[in-house]
């Protein structure tokens, strides 16, 4: 089989055929591998190339230094990638073929080979199984381009063995699927027997591997239904670090959360996973325990909190804009204007997770008027409000003030407030201790 087209000639870009041809030069075979040859196959264009060759590593290091191309991220080398840079325009990674001597369900001890389809055996799934020559040969080993036809995911050889040399191929079956299937039921149900009697391989995964593939599947294509799978037939919600009851519980609702969570996001939006992961999470203590495990990362973990802790009431006034403005304005007046933004963003979050989308719109207009509550302790001191503990009340009983106003009152009017009113000496109510972080 062989491919043609703009989209595979675009991938050829000068510094690529100058990469093959130093290898054809040096008695080395090079070939554009697995996702890429896939994307093609589906007719995507690939965002990335990754490249296999015959030249083990040592011989690569040789062939650019006696060329002078420079090399990047030599710690690749132990695991068999070089990165070079081609003409200080593009970066590649190219990974000498290699089978699986050892593995232990996280990682493998390799061999070096020249032998296509040994590499390709030893991968996952068929469908990453593929390798692209220059002139547009796909090589098919393990019946990917078949699989890719037929909209399957299918494990190379023997799915069990696949599973036990790397546990995390179990995500990676979900993950593609998503990406592959023309059906979200379509999966064979030997494969998910095979993942469910393997589950308790997941454990000696580290929790960063298990997120990194878990995310993606959170926010993917036949999301919803993935996650059915996952909790109800192949019983994965414990090895998730999951409240395993809970999260069966809540299926149905993730599904209607997870479509109102897409539809509501704008394009420059991308849907959040903590957002749709926090469905399955009932309490502060299951997003702690799920975070122990996974390592979710700051802004992750506090998205999770946040949604967990003003969803009840969030749905209660789903109408009322001033609740939501003023979960802004709080974090902003309590940690700083750095915060507004994030937890802007964060109340988006939890307005597309009750599905509120005329709240939603009415937020984001209210945001782009760029509204901050104009006094602070010094312009109080400056305008005769005596230096101390007190101050910090004042400004409480002025914020309060202000939000009443809808953010009318100025500052003027505020600093006569603090001068003439009984101010009360109890803060309102205090806010959970979070870290915002803007949402990238």
């Amino acid at each position: 089989m062989k491919l043609s087209g703009p989209t595979f000639d675009a991938l050829f870009t000068e510094e690529l055929k100058l990469l093959y041809a130093l290898f054809g030069k040096n008695q080395y075979e090079l070939r554009i591998a697995g996702g890429p040859v896939r994307d093609l196959l589906m007719g995507i264009k690939p965002e990335d190339i990754d490249l296999a060759t015959t030249a083990t590593p040592t011989q690569m290091k040789e062939l650019f230094e006696k060329e002078n191309i420079r090399m990047l991220h030599k710690k690749g080398e132990e695991h068999g990638t070089i990165t070079c840079r081609l003409n200080d325009k593009e970066n590649y990674e190219i990974t000498t073929l290699r089978i699986d001597v050892v593995c232990d369900g996280r990682r493998a001890e390799v061999e070096y080979t020249t032998d296509w389809k040994l590499d390709a055996f030893r991968r996952d799934l068929t469908i990453n199984s593929l390798f692209l020559g220059l002139d547009g040969t796909v090589y098919d080993y393990t019946g990917g381009t078949e699989d890719i036809k037929a909209r399957r995911v299918r494990f190379v050889g023997d799915a069990e063995q696949r599973i036990q040399e790397d546990y995390l191929r179990i995500f990676r079956y979900f993950r593609f699927f998503g990406r592959i299937a023309d059906r979200p039921d379509s999966h064979c149900k030997a494969t998910l027997e095979t993942i469910k009697n393997n589950r308790e391989g997941i454990k000696s995964l580290s929790g960063e591997r298990i997120w990194t593939e878990f995310k993606k599947i959170l926010v993917g294509r036949f999301a919803s239904e993935l996650i059915r799978v996952m909790v109800k037939d192949c019983d994965l919600a414990e090895y998730l670090a999951l409240p395993s009851q809970y999260a069966r519980e809540k299926l149905d609702i993730f599904k209607s959360i997870s479509m109102n969570i897409k539809v509501l996001s704008s394009e420059s939006e991308q849907p959040l996973p903590s957002t749709v992961l926090a469905v399955l999470l009932e309490n502060m203590e299951d997003v702690n325990k799920l975070n122990s495990r996974l390592k979710l990362s700051t802004v992750e973990k506090s998205l999770c909190e946040f949604i967990v802790e003003y969803r009840d009431e969030a749905k209660q006034r789903k109408d009322d804009l001033a609740f939501f403005r003023d979960l802004v304005l709080d974090n902003s007046f309590l940690y700083g204007v750095q915060a507004r933004d994030p937890s802007l963003r964060f109340t988006i979050e939890l307005l597309k997770y009750i599905g509120a989308k005329d709240t939603l719109q009415r937020l984001r207009e209210w945001s782009e008027e760029e509204v901050m509550f104009p006094v602070n302790g010094l312009s109080l001191m400056t305008n005769g409000v005596p230096k101390g503990p007190k101050v910090k009340a004042i400004l409480n009983y002025l914020h309060d003030l202000w939000k009443a106003s809808d953010c009318k009152l100025t500052e003027d009017q505020l600093i006569h407030h603090a001068l003439n009113d009984k101010i009360p000496s109890t803060p309102p109510r205090q806010f959970r201790k979070r870290r915002w972080v803007q949402i990238s």
